[in-house]
């Protein structure tokens, strides 16, 4: 910027995006100053490298206005874990799956975790009728993203939110989606609680 390029020569674009041709620094810097402007290098790696004049302290500002914007846009997914086991009975398994359609419905992705201990493993076919289940319970609000596959002594699968389900879902159960949103806060209230402690 300014006095700190080093070429001997450089090409200048004015403030308004006109071409002024190749000069020295000292004259281009003259330019920007009469204007009340500075000199910036835009292309160090051209021959001659580029300068433009501009308000540096504007485009700064509106560089971080565009960055901040961008930030706001982007949208955060998070995934959340349900645990089940092979031999998870009915009520348990209701009550994660419960939880798994709060976090969907949240626009949170799932992920499904089974362990399995001992000779668990040496009958895989049961966790994959669980994982079956598990699907089945919240068809009507999300997509499968990957298939239930094992890690080691653990199955996995992973759901996402299909909005398409989800807007159905709401339209048809207006009261249902606020009366999960709401246990779904008061839960995420119960854990920042139990963080505190």
């Amino acid at each position: 910027m300014n006095r700190e390029i080093r070429a001997q020569q450089i090409r200048v674009i004015d403030d308004e995006g006109n071409m002024l041709g190749v000069m020295t620094v000292p004259e281009a810097i003259r330019i920007a100053e009469d204007r009340g402007l500075d000199l910036l290098e835009i292309a160090p790696t051209a021959t001659p490298p580029t300068c433009k004049i501009m308000d540096y302290g504007k485009w700064k500002y509106e560089k971080k206005k565009q960055a901040t914007a961008a930030r706001k846009k982007q949208t955060v997914v998070t995934i959340k874990e349900v645990q089940l086991r092979p031999r998870t009975d009915q009520h348990d398994f209701e009550t994660k799956m419960n939880h798994a359609r709060r976090f969907l419905l949240d626009g949170d992705k799932v992920k499904v975790s089974l362990r399995f201990m001992g000779r668990e493993l040496a009958h895989q076919e049961v966790g994959l009728d669980v994982m079956k289940k598990a699907i089945a319970f919240v068809d009507d609000l999300a997509l499968v993203e990957s298939q239930p596959k094992m890690e080691g002594k653990q199955m996995f699968l992973m759901l996402a939110p299909d909005p398409l389900k989800i807007k159905e879902y709401q339209k048809a159960h207006p009261n249902k989606s606020k009366q999960d949103t709401k246990e779904l806060d008061e839960l995420k209230n119960e854990e920042h609680g139990d963080d505190e402690d």
